[in-house]
């Protein structure tokens, strides 16, 4: 079996087992439940304990990368510039329309109730959100490790960020093994995420287990929904990129629509943007007209760096966490949470899809003030979504690389 199928099968036999268990007798069934949680909640602080040093050595990566690359021409600079836009724009549009959708969808309290009692989340009123003005003054950290040790990931990124725009002033030779040394670190913090997630079905079994002896069958309920919320969140995406390419890169509607399809359908097979490359390659040169020389520098960047479904995940699964617990997020959290989902998602890029759903919106989760156990029932059946975010990916490389090609000949 694969990775994804033994956590969707973890899932599946805990939830159904606390099911079935709290219908023949509920007393055991929460004494089962109160030994098995423990082994759950292990599991989430193995894989949290990792995301401070990860978070950290991602972002000097991905400002490192960045500057290379834009370093090696005008129209690799260009290039950069289409992915920050729509980047920036896709995780506005997220913190927009995501809360949006949710607000449509039948809301229980008692399942809220029960989940909270569930995962042991206090309820929203004991948790104030600072107001817009604290969070700017708490922006730039007072002391970087102090930051680290509370997990507070917005002022910690602030601080990875001058680490990384630092090293670009640094000789050479130095700056090479210092982003090595942060590699480095990146390469173990990824290992260790590989051995948790390797529990991955034991810890999401216990967590389904005890979740659904405390919350019921609603918990499958509101997986369902979270699968139908970011499905429809990737759609309304990739929509929107078709007329970024119509726009902004002087493509036909009809032309690029039928150009893209089969990039998009082994995108959609595979899950995976690096293998769909050649496709990607072709379907640019050959059906959209764009040059040889822009699509053989654009695609491989933007393979490397540019993921445009990253920053719409992390907006969309903190406000989805968020409305299963009944919390209206204000405006400055949305528009915390869309700046720490682009940055991240720059240096996220190439990462596995399980390691990056846990790694990478843990910061922007954490960092919204929400709880971070639900992505743990995520895990087990994000393969559905990620298939939609591959199609959202690879249909913003090659509207990224229309609009570059437009601007060059302009």
């Amino acid at each position: 079996m694969s990775p994804t199928a033994r956590v969707l099968a973890g899932l599946l036999c805990g939830a159904a087992l606390g099911i079935a268990l709290t219908g023949f007798q509920l007393s055991l069934a929460r004494e089962v439940a109160s030994f098995v949680q423990p082994i759950g909640d292990l599991w989430l602080n193995a894989l949290q304990m990792t995301v401070v040093p990860l978070v950290v050595a991602l972002v000097v990566l991905g400002v490192a990368s960045t500057s290379d690359a834009a370093s090696s021409g005008r129209t690799a600079r260009r290039a950069i510039l289409v992915f920050l836009v729509l980047l920036c724009a896709g995780a506005a549009f997220a913190a927009v329309f995501a809360p949006f959708q949710l607000s449509l969808l039948p809301r229980d309290p008692e399942l809220i109730a029960s989940l909270r009692e569930a995962i042991g989340t206090p309820a929203p009123a004991d948790n104030v959100a600072p107001g817009f003005a604290q969070r700017v003054v708490t922006i730039i950290p007072v002391n970087a490790i102090a930051a680290a040790a509370q997990g507070a990931m917005l002022p910690l990124v602030v601080f990875a960020l001058f680490l990384g725009f630092a090293l670009t002033r640094v000789e050479a030779r130095r700056r090479t093994q210092a982003v090595e040394l942060v590699q480095t670190l990146a390469d173990v913090m990824i290992q260790i995420v590989r051995w948790v997630l390797w529990a991955a079905p034991l810890g999401v079994f216990a967590l389904a287990f005890a979740v659904c002896v405390k919350a019921g069958v609603g918990v499958l309920s509101a997986l369902g929904w979270y699968i139908l919320a970011m499905c429809t969140l990737y759609l309304a995406v990739t929509l929107g990129l078709y007329f970024v390419a119509v726009l902004a890169g002087g493509q036909r509607l009809r032309q690029f629509a039928a150009g893209i399809l089969p990039a998009q359908v082994i995108a959609m097979s595979t899950q995976s943007s690096l293998a769909t490359l050649p496709s990607m390659v072709e379907t640019s040169q050959n059906r959209l007209g764009c040059s040889p020389a822009v699509t053989a520098l654009v695609l491989p960047m933007a393979v490397s760096l540019f993921r445009m479904t990253s920053p719409v995940q992390y907006i969309g699964v903190s406000c989805y966490i968020a409305w299963i617990y009944g919390i209206d997020l204000s405006a400055s959290q949305l528009a915390v949470g869309a700046a720490l989902a682009v940055v991240i998602s720059i240096g996220s890029v190439g990462l596995p899809g399980q390691v990056s759903l846990m790694a990478t919106n843990m910061p922007v989760v954490q960092a919204m003030g929400l709880p971070v156990a639900p992505l743990a029932l995520m895990l087990a059946v994000e393969m559905i979504p990620d298939a939609f975010a591959t199609l959202g990916n690879v249909t913003g490389d090659l509207a990224a690389t229309t609009v570059v090609e437009r601007k060059s000949h302009d």
